[in-house]
This record gives C-alpha cells, structure tokens and sequence, in this order.
C-alpha cells in the first residue's frame, strides 16, 4: 500500500478547521495546529456569532458558495448532533440613494436558488414594527438566512476531525524563513518538529507576519468593535425569536444580531477601523465607537434607546487589498499553500471552502484566478 499524503494545517480557524476534516475524508493523514485554540478569543473565527446570508451584491461568486456551504453546516449539525445555525432570516435593509449593490445581489440569489423577497419600508415596518423605517427605501429578506455560533462551531469541527482521526495539536509554529520552502519541517513552541509532504497555512491575520514577502500587507488586519446592550425585561422582540438578523446599508454599514443563548442584543459598524496587532492589541472598545453606536441604536430601534451595554467585544478582520479571498499555493515553495482575507465572507463559507481546498491540495489543481495571488500583483 501506498503510504497516505501527510499534510499539516496551520490553524484551526473556520478555514484551516474545515479544510483539515476533508482533507482527512479524502484519505490524507492530517495533523491540525492552533497556537492558541480552536475558537480562541485572539482569532478571527472567535467571539459567539456570524452571520450567514447570500446577499452579496456584484461581488462573487460568494452567493452560490453561501447556499453551498449552509447545506454542509446543516448536514453537520445532524451528524454532530449540536446546533450550530439559528435560522432567524437576514433582513438586507437599503436606506442609501445608492441601491446598486442590493439590486445586483437579486439575479445572484435567484441563480444560486436561494429564496429572497423584497419588501418596501412600509412592509418591513408592518412586519417588524419594532424597526424604525423612516430612511428605508426596500429590503431584501432572506428567509432561510440566520446566524452561526462561531466558536462553538469552531470546537465542534475540531472535535470532529479528532474523532474521525485527525491529530490536533495545540502549538505555534516559531518564527522562520518559511519564503524558501519547508524543507527540514515546521519548529514548534513545544521544541518538536512537524514534517509533512504539504502544508496549508491558514493563519489569518498572522499569515503576513510568517510570510512577509509573498503576503506581507497584502492582508491587512483592523481592529473592529462589537456591542451587545441588554433588551427591557421581559420584552422579547428584540430577541432571535422576534427578529431578523440586519444589515443597514447607510452612510456606515451598520449589522446587528438579535439576542440569543442569554446575551445581548449584538450591534457593529462593518466599516474597516485602525491597523491592529492580533498577539499583542488590547481587547477594549472605542468609546467613540459606542457613542457612535448608541445614537443608531435610539435612531433604528427606539425602544432600545436606553439599553444597558451588557457586554464588549474586539475581533480584527483580515482583507486583502480587493476584498476577495486569497487561496493559492506559495510561489516558489509548491507544497505550501497560504489561505486567508477571508472578513466579511470567510465563516460562513468555511465548509464550503475546505472542501473546496482539499480538493485542490489532494488533486493538484489550480485555484480560480479570482482567489491567486497573482491578481493583487497585476
């Protein structure tokens, strides 16, 4: 018998989680690392929710991979038996003049078949009075649309891979010249070594700082507030029961996620903040940026005008220059492959795109020119 294909995974995020459990399904011998942790609160796939939905305007082909990838994270929670996708709708709001980017998400969800409708201000009021429409112009509604329970979905893959026989391991691969290749291994925090016939690096936004000439900049990672205020008691309308999921389309891109497993009502601004360092920043919100916050939140939600702010968090994301996902192998190194940019389209997708680059891996194939490096060159 032919000996199985090693290959080691770098990070055991919403990409490099997924992408390990098919790799080990398509016959490889894996062994997954983490520095810190599936899930951690330092990642980029942490924190307790993401939003799944297919509204993506011009910018694709994220629609059909957002309908793929919610069937596999279905099929998972029965195969797992753990609840990872609350089903809540996502409700696409356009308050801007500028509806270009709604209007050209339409044909996309009816060619990915994902059922959609679209209501005037006037419907989205009826239907969610607790939602002040003064500025709203229409709105998509994805009904089949909702959230994802980030970390614990993180957890739940990882435990999955072990227990299809997988190797998890949690250590940081120490700083080295990894632009020349991995031709003695990966040296490990814990003083070992890790060899592998191929290696996938998703290092989110640490992926720059291991690979500073091929990636360097070209992932930028910014430092991005989460808000969660408390609901009146006893009032559940801004709960996941009640309430869509929402994404504002105005002067800032404003997103929220209503209450649910006993936390607050979740609220962000989309737009990229200040350069941040995700080993050493500090973990504390803006008070300019909540400020800011508590004035939309009064604005769009009276009733929550008040609310106690209950709870904090900072992620960063992590974008490439165009705001698509890198996915290819190391230019000169062709046993490493280098995944990332994913903000803004990456949890959601992770099913689809591990499966999507186990294939690649195991099959030598070559990515779609739109997710090469060779793009950010030109």
């Amino acid at each position: 018998m032919q000996p199985k294909s090693h290959v080691a995974v770098i990070g055991a995020g919403a990409f490099g989680g997924w992408t390990a459990l098919y790799l080990l399904r398509r016959g490889a011998r894996v062994t997954l690392l983490d520095a810190w942790g599936p899930g951690n609160s330092r990642s980029s796939s942490g924190g307790e929710t993401r939003i799944i939905r297919g509204t993506y305007g011009p910018s694709q082909p994220y629609t059909k991979m957002a309908a793929h990838a919610l069937r596999l994270w279905k099929e998972h929670e029965t195969r797992w038996g753990s609840q990872l996708f609350h089903r809540t709708g996502v409700l696409w709001m356009a308050t801007s003049s500028d509806d270009h980017f709604e209007r050209a998400s339409l044909p996309m969800l009816r060619e990915a078949g994902i059922a959609y409708e679209e209501l005037s201000g006037r419907e989205v009021g009826k239907r969610w009075p607790q939602i002040n429409v003064e500025d709203v112009r229409w709105a998509i509604h994805e009904p089949e649309g909702g959230f994802l329970r980030a970390r614990v979905a993180c957890q739940a893959v990882v435990e999955g891979f072990s227990g299809e026989g997988g190797e998890y391991k949690q250590a940081a691969v120490l700083p080295s010249d990894l632009e020349t290749g991995v031709r003695n291994g990966l040296t490990l925090s814990d003083g070992s070594t890790l060899m592998a016939d191929q290696y996938v690096f998703a290092c989110g936004p640490w992926l720059g700082k291991l690979f500073p000439e091929t990636i360097g900049d070209r992932i930028r990672s910014t430092k991005q507030d989460v808000f969660f205020f408390g609901t009146p008691a006893g009032d559940n309308r801004f709960s996941e029961a009640k309430l869509p999921v929402w994404a504002d389309h105005r002067d800032h891109f404003i997103y929220g996620i209503p209450a649910a497993d006993g936390r607050g009502f979740k609220v962000a601004d989309d737009t990229r903040g200040a350069d941040f360092d995700p080993t050493s920043g500090e973990r504390a919100v803006s008070e300019d940026g909540l400020r800011a916050i508590r004035v939309y939140v009064a604005f769009r939600f009276p009733a929550m005008k008040d609310a106690p702010l209950v709870e904090t968090r900072v992620c960063q994301y992590e974008n490439s220059p165009d705001n698509h996902l890198i996915i290819d192998r190391h230019p000169t190194a062709k046993n490493v492959w280098l995944v990332g940019g994913g903000s803004g389209h990456g949890f959601k997708n992770g099913p689809a795109l591990g499966e999507m680059l186990a294939e690649l891996v195991m099959e030598r194939k070559d990515p779609e020119p739109i997710f090469q490096l060779a793009r950010l060159a030109r």
